[in-house]
């Protein structure tokens, strides 16, 4: 199986190319202060150049469904979505938060994984590890992805360390990496919390996790297939109802 992954959630976006044995022979990603999305389709001629391949040789897609960037993942989406049905191919939707936490190599029962939401927020999650997760990609999540202040994770974190070691599973770090050391100095016991970075090139992963779901038949529908953003768009916060309704 051949699978073209990806990620258009965040400015640092990527493409990745998976064989037959999920190994990854081509991948392209850059960061900038422009939404991955702009780029995309010019690092895909590019790579698909690249591998001397089209996409009509691929057997499937996997792309990030969210959270992330609006904008990013309606492009990203619809390029699968149009891919998907011109060459009558399965479709691999993957959580941006499991493709974070498919990369640690953590041994604790608890992964958090997180990332900048922007906003001074960001999204996280709670994966437990169990030991037949080593046969997957990732481990399935505890519950739905979340979206809140530092401060107010780094609290839930806490508040889950009491009862079992968890470790913090993030491409940006910057943004608790402070907190949680101010929050260790003023304990007198240290917690039970450890920081773990990961890469923000996240096609990799998702083509992984994607190649999995393939093997047991989890494709999504093209027709049915949406985006996973968490927290409300612009349009919807600043939108307001006439008066009288």
């Amino acid at each position: 199986m051949l699978l073209l992954a990806i990620d258009t959630s965040s400015r640092s976006g990527s493409l990745a190319v998976l064989d037959d044995h999920k190994v990854v022979v081509g991948v392209v990603s850059t960061s900038t202060t422009e939404d991955y999305s702009s780029r995309m389709f010019r690092h895909l001629e590019w790579l698909l150049k690249e591998l001397s391949l089209d996409l009509s040789r691929f057997d499937a897609f996997a792309v990030a469904s969210g959270p992330g960037s609006f904008t990013g993942l309606r492009v990203g989406l619809a390029a699968v979505k149009g891919w998907a049905e011109v060459y009558n191919r399965p479709i691999l939707s993957v959580n941006v938060l499991e493709a974070i936490a498919a990369q640690s190599r953590s041994s604790t029962t608890l992964l958090a994984p997180m990332f900048d939401a922007r906003r001074s927020e960001l999204y996280f999650g709670f994966y437990p590890q169990q030991a037949e997760d080593m046969t997957t990609a990732a481990p399935e999540p505890e519950g739905d992805a979340q979206v809140s202040s530092s401060d107010e994770f780094l609290k839930t974190v806490e508040a889950r360390a009491r009862e079992q070691e968890v470790t913090i599973v993030t491409p940006t770090p910057d943004i608790v990496a402070e907190q949680l050391k101010t929050m260790n100095e003023n304990r007198g016991a240290p917690l039970h919390i450890s920081l773990e970075i990961v890469s923000n090139v996240l096609a990799p992963a998702i083509g992984v996790i994607g190649w999995h779901r393939a093997q047991l038949g989890k494709f999504d529908s093209a027709l049915t297939l949406d985006a996973n953003y968490v927290r409300r768009t612009d349009a919807e916060l600043k939108w307001k109802a006439p008066s009288g309704l």
